[in-house]
């Protein structure tokens, strides 16, 4: 059976997992709906555990927190199953110093928790499909 990574992270019209889908070898779960919905929600929650990976992808389109949450959860409950990366430009928006500041403190308690923090798209596709 195939290995499947949840892509959760920034939302907000980011282009990020249009990016990573074409170069993956495993399956995946894109948890982004047109209808945001508690049916969607519980398939979300559901994939989250079930899936062999869970990348968190983090952007400047980023308005909310809860994948900064859900990340560190993860990296506390499942640390050999968490993926945690910062993309530091997404279109025309970039981070703040103090946001990558604290997005570094981020990516280091998720090591230091066991989890990965890999740099960009393509480690994440070579991590993953080397994993596979």
């Amino acid at each position: 059976m195939k290995k499947k990574v949840f892509l959760g992270g920034t939302t907000n019209n980011s282009k990020w997992r249009e990016s990573i889908k074409p170069k993956l070898k495993i399956d995946y779960y894109d948890p982004v709906v047109p209808e945001w919905n508690d049916e969607a929600y519980k398939r979300e929650l559901d994939e989250r555990e079930k899936c062999d990976y869970c990348l968190y992808v983090i952007t400047p389109k980023m308005t909310g927190f809860y994948s900064v949450a859900e990340v560190i959860d993860d990296s506390n409950k499942r640390p050999n199953k968490t993926i945690f990366c910062v993309l530091n430009k997404d279109d025309d928006k970039t981070f703040s110093d103090h946001q990558e500041k604290s997005l570094t403190a981020i990516g280091k308690m998720v090591v230091k928790n066991g989890g990965k923090w890999l740099k960009s798209i393509d480690e994440i596709a070579d991590f993953l499909n080397e994993n596979e």
